[in-house]
């Protein structure tokens, strides 16, 4: 019998993730309007839930963009007096 493909989904409620990213419940549904996050109506009374992986992974880009902003503020902050011009140039002897 094949193996089930959403057997190892996990689905959390808005709330859960929003206390995993720490912010509102209005928030994480504005990230699953937005694709950020992949979310679902299961139940009756349908329910929001969350999958968890779509978590994972939002996390996972929120560090990248990070740390490539941290990068992009380095390399503007970096100064470099010997190639535009100004303060005294240095030679290795």
């Amino acid at each position: 019998m094949p193996e089930n493909p959403t057997s190892d989904v996990r689905l959390l409620a808005p709330a859960q993730v929003g206390e995993v990213l720490g912010v509102s419940v209005e928030e994480v549904m504005a990230l699953v309007a937005e694709a950020r996050l992949r979310g679902m109506r299961v139940g009756s009374p349908a329910r929001w839930r969350i999958d968890e992986a779509s978590v994972a992974a939002y996390l996972d880009d929120q560090a990248e963009e990070a740390r490539r902003t941290a990068l992009w503020q380095q390399a503007q902050n970096a100064s470099f007096p010997e190639l535009w011009g100004s303060g005294p140039v240095r030679h290795s002897d």
